[in-house]
């Protein structure tokens, strides 16, 4: 039965998967934009003039990338590529090839999404399940109100508000960026402590607003469970309160926490696009706002398609994971 539910969530997984990526392909495509014949134009105005013999040089590019095939073979072409993870070449930025460019990119949203993500994670759980539980100290519900407002304002918001406090009034922190400008990166301490100095303001936005959100879903889930059956009878059989809270409150109400947990760490890929942008910060976010200005076609396929099969195998690896969080999840029947 479980090799049976694994293959059908595994056909589900590629379905989810093949459905997206032809969405991805077909979108752009309405659009009556050329994104070839706009970057060639853009460059030859940037001399004054516009150069002759331009629409021969846009068929010849749309020629070699393929783009003057028609589009069901476009399709399929686009198919076989992802399937062997080969994105292309940017439209915008050719000769550089789509791969490069996430690679450039990947590990700065990853480093600082998948940090922001398990601390903000950690600490609004536990704290909105002190909140609601009735023992807990009186001071924590004054936290309500502020986890409230806090969690209603989006993150690029939230962002410009620590960016003109701690920014530019208090010069704590850089302003953009994520290094000093006219840094070379290298592996040597001063350069990733500059990486750190320049990472704290995005990632404390992040996790503020991160955080009132998630303290505010388990408050509710514990209000919930409080009183249910199996806290009753824990309750009557004298357990202490250290273990009523944390086996039977804390482990049942964070389940959503837990299925919340694993859509954003499919997420860390596209990164958090607005953050990056106000910070300048070079994630993939930013990557993704830039491609789909310059409406360039592959950067947009390849990093789409890195979103979903992210959000795809999380998705997965939460289903197989669950029944070993709660038992009363099962595959069988």
């Amino acid at each position: 039965m479980r090799v049976l539910y694994l293959l059908r969530r595994l056909l589900m997984l590629f379905l989810v998967i093949w459905a997206a990526a032809t969405l991805t392909f077909f979108l752009p495509r309405i659009s009556p934009r050329n994104p070839i014949r706009e970057k060639l134009i853009q460059m030859s105005t940037q001399g004054g003039y516009i150069e002759a013999g331009i629409e021969e040089m846009v068929a010849a590019y749309e020629e070699k990338f393929g783009l003057d095939r028609p589009l069901y073979e476009q399709y399929w072409s686009y198919l076989k590529d992802m399937a062997r993870l080969d994105l292309g070449v940017s439209l915008a930025n050719f000769p550089k090839t789509v791969m490069s460019q996430i690679a450039d990119a990947l590990p700065w949203s990853i480093g600082l999404l998948l940090t922001t993500t398990l601390i903000s994670f950690v600490i609004g759980t536990i704290l909105g399940a002190l909140i609601a539980w009735p023992r807990s100290p009186r001071w924590l519900e004054y936290l309500v109100a502020p986890l409230m407002t806090v969690s209603a304002v989006p993150h690029y918001i939230f962002s410009l508000v620590l960016i003109y406090l701690l920014a530019f009034r208090a010069k704590l922190f850089p302003l953009s960026g994520g290094y000093t400008i006219g840094t070379v990166p290298s592996h040597e301490l001063s350069f990733y402590l500059d990486v750190i100095k320049h990472s704290l303001l995005p990632a404390l936005s992040l996790v503020i607003v991160g955080i009132g959100g998630r303290a505010l879903s388990m408050r509710g889930m514990m209000v919930t469970i409080q009183g249910e059956d199996y806290m009753t009878l824990a309750e009557a059989k004298g357990l202490k309160e250290g273990r009523i809270f944390y086996r039977y409150g804390l482990r049942n109400a964070m389940l959503p926490q837990v299925t919340s947990l694993a859509l954003s760490l499919g997420f860390l890929v596209s990164g958090s696009t607005l953050v990056e942008m106000v910070f300048g910060y070079p994630g993939i976010g930013t990557l993704l706002a830039t491609a789909i200005r310059q409406f360039d076609y592959f950067v947009i396929y390849g990093i789409v398609f890195l979103v979903i099969l992210g959000i795809g195998v999380a998705t997965l690896l939460l289903d197989l994971t669950y029944p070993l969080m709660d038992p009363r999840i099962t595959y069988e029947g």
